[in-house]
C-alpha cells in the first residue's frame, strides 16, 4: 500500500525553459516562503519532469529564478532517489572524476560527455522547511551536482571542453527548437 500522494499527482505541467532564455544563465534567488506557494511550485515541478521524461528539474528550468529542484533518479546500482531541495547547497563533490553523457531538458535531444564527480552531497530544506540532507554516488551524484549548476546559473553545456564543446556548439546551432520559445519537444530525456 502507498503512503502519500505521488509527488506531481496535483501539479500541472509548465513549458520548459530553453537554453537562451536569460534565467537559465543567472543566479537564483533564494526561497524566503515556505508556504502553499512553494509546496505548488515543487509539485508542478514533479509534474513536468515527469512529462519530459527527464531525473531532475530546477525551478528556473520552468522560468520560475527560485532555489529548488525536485529529482527522481536512479543511482549507478539503480537504487531510486525521488525528492526535492529548496535552497540546496553542494557541501561535498569529491572522489572520481567521470566523464559521462550529460542530457538537459533545456537542451533538448542533445548530450555531451561532461566530467562530474562520482559523490556528492546537498544540504538543504523541504518545502516545509525541514533541513535535509541528500548523498548521491554515480549517476545520481551526476544529477544532484547537475541541478545545484543551474540554480547558479550554469548549464552542462558551460563545463563542456575541447573537442567535445566544438561538436556540442555544432549542435546547438543545427538544433530546431534554437531560438524558439515555449515547450521543448515531450521525450526529450535529460534533467
Amino acid at each position: 500500500m502507498r503512503h502519500g500522494s505521488i509527488p506531481g499527482a496535483r501539479g500541472r505541467v509548465r513549458p520548459l525553459t530553453l537554453l537562451g532564455d536569460p534565467v537559465l544563465s543567472e543566479p537564483c534567488r533564494d526561497v524566503t516562503d515556505f508556504g502553499p506557494d512553494l509546496s505548488a511550485l515543487v509539485e508542478d515541478l514533479f509534474a513536468t519532469m515527469y512529462a519530459a521524461d527527464g531525473v531532475g528539474l530546477a525551478a528556473n528550468q520552468i522560468g520560475v529564478p527560485l532555489r529548488v529542484f525536485v529529482y527522481d533518479c536512479p543511482d549507478d546500482d539503480d537504487v531510486r532517489h525521488l525528492g526535492h531541495v529548496v535552497n540546496p547547497r553542494l557541501v561535498e563533490a569529491d572522489g572520481v572524476v567521470v566523464r559521462g553523457p550529460e542530457g538537459c531538458l533545456s537542451l533538448p535531444g542533445l548530450e555531451a560527455g561532461t566530467e562530474r564527480y562520482d559523490h556528492a552531497v546537498v544540504e538543504g530544506f523541504t518545502a516545509k522547511g525541514e533541513p535535509v540532507t541528500v548523498h548521491g554516488s554515480g549517476f545520481f551524484a551526476r544529477c544532484l551536482q547537475h541541478e545545484c549548476d543551474h540554480l547558479e546559473g550554469t548549464v552542462y553545456a558551460d563545463r563542456v571542453t575541447g573537442w567535445r564543446r566544438w561538436k556540442l556548439e555544432r549542435q546547438l546551432a543545427r538544433a530546431p527548437w534554437r531560438g524558439a520559445a515555449g515547450t521543448a519537444p515531450e521525450g526529450a530525456g535529460g534533467a
